[in-house]
């Protein structure tokens, strides 16, 4: 705040500015810088022991939720993993079921390969009996004509 004091002082705040007509110089004065009284430090004390006390209440909350978070996730991951095994488990179980029921069919299905390669084998011998017995009705046809 700037105020005119008298005609050649100037007030500014806490500094008076005195200008001389003469040479127009300005000659500044400050006031003597009080220490607040007792009281008020104490209140600013409590004040900002108050604001200290509640930021790092707000701090450790919210570093204790952030653990919390992590615990649930921790808990919510291990029951995850613990249905994976059953799963595995499972898996694992009906596999071997699998493979034993494979094992106890394994001599049927050689058999059936057997009669496989026989059914073959007796096609390709019908194949040449066919064959053979149509040179045998060509030659008796032959036979015939003469």
């Amino acid at each position: 705040m700037v105020r005119p004091h008298t005609m050649n002082t100037l007030v500014v705040g806490d500094k008076t500015a005195h200008l001389s007509a003469a040479d127009e110089t300005v000659v500044e004065t400050a006031e003597e810088a009080t220490e607040p009284a007792e009281a008020d430090i104490g209140e600013l004390c409590k004040d900002v022991f108050n604001k200290m006390g509640v930021y790092l209440t707000g701090e450790l909350t919210a570093t204790s939720e952030d653990y919390k978070l992590l615990e649930n996730m921790n808990k919510l991951t291990s029951l995850k993993y613990m249905e994976m095994k059953d799963i595995a488990m499972n898996i694992s179980r009906n596999l071997k079921d699998l493979n034993q029921k494979y094992a106890s069919l394994q001599p049927y299905l050689e058999q059936i390969n057997q009669i496989e390669e026989q059914v073959a084998a007796l096609e390709h011998a019908a194949y040449k009996l066919d064959a053979y017995s149509k040179k045998l009705e060509a030659k008796f046809k032959k036979l015939e004509k003469r």
